[in-house]
């Protein structure tokens, strides 16, 4: 049987305004220190948006939102912030923000694979359901 080690993950969100408390998930983190394991998946789920704000440039919070998987792996591209250790970047990318970009609470759990994870709430919890036909 596979050894189940600990992860974190979150949330990313826009929120178009803040007033509002309004947002769209956009993206999900998890790190899991044992594995060496530090990822994200980012989507900007345009329809989405544009039913909370029709006026909110995309553009702009897309380029930032792509920014995110580049610091997880530690691309220079990214610049200062990706070079970072691993534990570091992950507290970054977590860290509270009053920007369009925010970030949920971190969560815990214990998983065979962090990358199945990645997967699996990345679709749960910001891909695109249809609803039922």
């Amino acid at each position: 049987m596979p050894k189940r080690r600990p992860y974190d993950y979150a949330v990313l969100r826009i929120v178009p305004c803040a007033e509002r408390e309004e947002f769209v998930n956009a993206g999900v983190v998890v790190h899991c220190p044992e594995l060496a394991f530090l990822d994200c998946r980012v989507q900007v789920d345009e329809a989405r948006l544009r039913a909370l704000d029709p006026a909110q440039e995309i553009d702009p919070i897309r380029q930032h939102l792509e920014a995110f998987p580049k610091i997880c792996a530690g691309d220079p591209d990214a610049g200062p912030v990706a070079q970072l250790s691993r534990r570091e970047r992950f507290h970054w990318i977590v860290a509270p923000r009053s920007t369009v970009i925010q970030v949920s609470a971190v969560h815990s759990g214990v998983c065979e694979s962090p990358q199945a994870v990645l997967d699996e709430l990345f679709q749960r919890l910001v891909g695109t359901h249809l609803p039922a036909q």
